[in-house]
């Protein structure tokens, strides 16, 4: 007789948005299996049961951030340049601990530095926006799509970060973030 599955999708699912937390809160080196495991009411060995290790949890969950905020970039493809922008901004703010974990330089240290599978699944939606090339390799020049990236990254980062003035509106800041942008590639 088969044993029945006890660590199931939700259970990781539950582990992945547990340990997302914790890594924003003590940082990768810092927070441990053991609470993650207890505040996800389970045990240690299904942690290491659905994902191996320490570093391959880690792995995980910037691989699910990433995966996340691809769909969330592919859903808003289809509005243009300005809907990117705003999908991009709305997704950071719902997930700050995944946006800051995906861009922190954990990335390079949980998982093989030459994938970069993730990254570029998100970057992908605007890059054809940009570009208009329905397929986006290395022939494909993507320095306007890094350069767009870099500025609402930036801005997404300084309003994560609380740096701006309490009196300063972080919605019309971005709002002029997006208008430089779209002044720089109009009808996109």
């Amino acid at each position: 007789m088969a044993r029945p599955v006890t660590h199931d999708a939700n259970l990781r699912s539950r582990l992945i948005a547990v340990a997302s937390s914790m890594i924003d809160r003590d940082g990768p080196e810092r927070f441990s299996v053991r609470e993650v495991a207890q505040a996800a009411d389970t045990s240690t060995s299904a942690v290491y049961t659905l994902f191996g290790s320490k570093a391959d949890l880690i792995s995980a969950v910037i691989a699910d951030s990433f995966a996340s905020f691809a769909e969330a970039q592919r859903a808003a493809e289809p509005g243009g340049l300005r809907a990117l922008g705003e999908a991009y901004r709305s997704w950071a703010l719902q997930h700050p601990d995944r946006y800051r974990l995906m861009f922190s330089g954990a990335v390079s240290t949980a998982h093989d530095p030459t994938d970069h599978t993730g990254e570029l699944d998100a970057l992908l939606p605007l890059a054809r926006t940009l570009t208009g090339a329905a397929e986006v390799g290395p022939d494909v020049d993507l320095r306007s799509t890094l350069a767009v990236w870099a500025q609402v990254h930036g801005a997404v980062g300084l309003e994560l970060a609380g740096v701006a003035p309490p009196w300063v509106d972080a919605d019309a800041v971005y709002a002029a973030v997006l208008d430089a942008i779209a002044a720089v590639h109009p009808g996109r």
